[in-house]
């Protein structure tokens, strides 16, 4: 097949399983109008499998589409699935999906690198073709992939994936591989004390504050893993198996709560390896991550009250990664362009906040944080999404890191200076960080914002985090287990005409509603199961 013919094939087949939808309640012209301003400010500098002009065609028919009342995170949401596109990767190992488009000099096979590839199947487990994350998982584990290059919680990502798809086969598949991966961390990455250890470097967090040692990172993924390999082990029918890595996760709690929470800071923090050692002086945003893998017991849900006091994490474009009241807490514009001692990252804002959706969405009362500091940090996450062009224009925006006061991207302003105001080839080239794949956003208005919470039984469940006084929200053309969901609240019942308050549809009948915001279920149509 020609290469033009190959990608107008991709962006217009359908995916398998999933019939053509119609735009049943978003505006009709929703996605198209975003797309065509996306095309227009944007400088294609990287040829991509799926190009800016096959984009329109391609989102229309793979990702859900959304509408609110707050134009920054509808217009952030389209952007995110725009820049996402750019990243699927055709190679003679399938598809893949990468973080930066040009090529950099510490990436692995086809430009990959593992640090962010548990966001990327958490985003794309919403794209309705099933190919690309199906070709990515191989890959990862018999295609060449590194998957122990940096940290990456691969069985958590892929039994996430499975949740919202419903298919086993795919991942029971790759069973076999993913218990090996956890054996060879627990090899190379566990000391005696049964901590698992990280240089920050290997986190994707280099230049933290707390340093290397036993994270809270990494041992959270393990957790994430031998929880995920034990349901995936149920699945497989292997009893014994999964009895024994429950049993595994069950000691990582247990030492993760006893050996990394800091009683009178209360967070959890780095301990440097070796016997006695002290926990770090300093909270760092990756302290939430337990809470990304629901790890903790509900006591330790107060170290959220970091994430809203201004001496802690809160800045107007976002968490920082350090604490602000910290003496070493900086915004440097020296040395390396990523520091990560006090910028914000998205990769630690989207764990950030799945992780506060998960506690959110707990049974046990907490008084640390709420629904609307939920949409407050969304929001500001949001916000952050732009770039002031030379010529004055403001145009939507993601790259490496970025500045929580003022906003600037600090390691694209940082590469611009070097040698003589030339971009380093050396260093990925120009514009080595825009569209950054290296985060969520689409997947923490799906299961945050507008709710859905995906399960692997056939009960529906959405709880939205939306606020109290919004009129209207819609998320429709959903690919769930088989099926097609739409969600969509109407205060008054006027703006989609099918009632008042919440409803939730799958293929077109309905199946769960409630007259306010709040937690519903319902019965997915019964048909077969997909496998």
């Amino acid at each position: 097949m020609k290469t033009s013919a190959r990608i107008l094939a991709l962006a217009l087949c359908l995916p398998l399983g999933i019939s053509r939808a119609a735009n049943l309640l978003t505006r009709s012209d929703v996605l198209a109008h975003y797309v065509e301003s996306f095309k227009t400010n944007d400088s294609e500098l990287v040829a991509t499998t799926i190009p800016n002009a096959a984009a329109s065609d391609w989102m229309q028919q793979n990702v859900p589409r959304f509408e609110c009342p707050d134009q920054v995170i509808e217009e952030t949401y389209y952007f995110r699935w725009w820049t996402f596109r750019k990243h699927l990767r055709e190679t003679p190992d399938g598809f893949v999906v990468t973080e930066f488009l040009p090529k950099v000099s510490w990436s692995a096979k086809h430009n990959t690198i593992s640090c962010a590839a548990g966001h990327h199947f958490y985003e794309g487990r919403w794209i309705h073709d099933p190919r690309y994350l199906d070709d990515y998982a191989t890959f990862w584990f018999r295609r060449g992939g590194q998957p122990r290059q940096y940290s990456f919680w691969a069985a958590d990502a892929l039994w996430a994936r499975h949740l919202v798809d419903g298919r086993a086969n795919p991942v029971l598949a790759l069973l076999p591989d993913l218990s090996a991966n956890f054996a060879a961390w627990q090899k190379s990455n566990r000391d005696a004390n049964g901590l698992f250890w990280q240089i920050d470097d290997r986190d994707g967090m280099e230049v933290s504050i707390g340093g290397s040692g036993y994270r809270a990172t990494i041992n959270s993924y393990m957790y994430g893993e031998t929880t995920a390999l034990a349901r995936l082990s149920d699945l497989a029918g292997k009893t014994e198996d999964a009895a024994a890595f429950r049993e595994k996760a069950a000691k990582i709690k247990q030492l993760v709560q006893e050996k990394l929470w800091d009683a009178d800071a209360r967070f959890f923090k780095v301990r440097p390896r070796g016997e006695n050692t002290k926990l770090a002086d300093v909270r760092e945003l990756h302290g939430f991550t337990p809470w990304y893998f629901n790890l903790p017991d509900a006591p330790y849900a107060e170290a959220w009250r970091q994430l809203t006091d201004p001496q802690g994490f809160q800045a107007p474009f976002g968490p920082t990664t350090a604490e602000q009241r910290h003496p070493r807490f900086a915004l440097s514009y020296q040395g390396h362009e990523c520091q990560w001692n006090g910028p914000g990252w998205p990769y630690a804002t989207a764990v950030t906040l799945t992780a506060l959706a998960n506690l959110l969405n707990r049974p046990e009362p907490q008084t640390a944080v709420t629904k609307a500091d939920y949409f407050a940090t969304l929001k500001t996450y949001a916000a952050s999404h732009r770039l002031k062009r030379e010529d004055g224009k403001v145009v939507p925006w993601i790259d490496e890191n970025l500045n929580p006061q003022t906003g600037d991207w600090i390691s694209r302003t940082r590469l611009k200076a070097w040698k003589n105001g030339t971009w380093d080839a050396g260093k990925g080239g120009v514009e080595r960080g825009k569209d950054y794949n290296h985060s969520t956003f689409c997947d923490l208005v799906i299961t945050g914002l507008a709710g859905l919470r995906p399960r692997a039984d056939s009960q529906v469940e959405v709880n939205p985090l939306a606020p109290a006084d919004w009129d209207y929200f819609c998320l429709e053309n959903v690919a769930y287990h088989g099926h097609q969901l739409a969600i969509f609240y109407d205060k008054t019942g006027n703006r989609y005409g099918r009632g008042e308050g919440l409803h939730v549809f799958a293929d077109d009948r309905e199946i769960a509603k409630s007259a306010r915001l709040e937690r519903v279920t319902g019965p997915l149509p019964q048909n077969q199961p997909p496998r």
